[in-house]
């Protein structure tokens, strides 16, 4: 009787796609926080102000548990709700 044939599991996200998903992250966050300081609303003699953004809902062309092991790596914060933060350094 021969032991059946089994596949490594995989450890979770590479390397390079932490890395690409840590990128988009910080992409979007950029994105979104301009979004919001040149909104309408603002007089037009103002300076305008600061995005008062603090955590995203991440990208979701990269799966759930790429989001858990940077924030398990303590590189996002994990803030509820699916909303994920960049940790202060």
């Amino acid at each position: 009787m021969t032991e059946p044939e089994t596949t490594p599991e995989p450890e979770g996200p590479s390397k390079e796609e932490l890395r690409m998903a840590m990128k988009a992250f910080r992409k979007r966050l950029k994105l979104m926080k301009l979004d919001e300081e040149s909104s309408l609303g603002h007089g037009p003699m103002s300076s305008g102000r600061k995005s008062g953004i603090a955590a995203i809902r991440p990208p979701d062309q990269f799966p759930k548990e790429v989001w858990q092991a940077l924030a398990r790596q303590g590189k996002l914060r994990h803030d509820g709700g699916g909303l994920y933060a960049i940790t202060e350094t």
